[in-house]
């Protein structure tokens, strides 16, 4: 539940007349806003990211069955950020 206390009368109205273009009550087209203000369609999703990273750097197949072969056998040094 939310509650927004002074909104401006034009803000209302606007909010009214948008919902009523999109067939929607005010309420509905206030949670669509907000979902789109916090979870926009052209977000990073890490996942596709790392995908894309690893495509675009031409690795393999192969190259990650060496990397999954070394794992444990080298030992891990921190990462720099200089």
């Amino acid at each position: 539940m939310l509650t927004v206390r002074n909104l401006p009368e034009e803000v209302h109205r606007a909010l009214r007349v948008q919902a009523a273009l999109h067939g929607r009550s005010t309420e509905a087209e206030v949670r669509e806003i907000l979902a789109n203000a916090v979870k926009p369609e052209r977000r990073v999703r890490i996942g596709d990211a790392l995908a894309a990273l690893g495509q675009s750097s031409g690795l393999t197949n192969e190259d990650i069955e060496a990397l999954e072969q070394a794992r444990g056998r080298i030992p891990a040094e921190p990462m720099r950020f200089e």
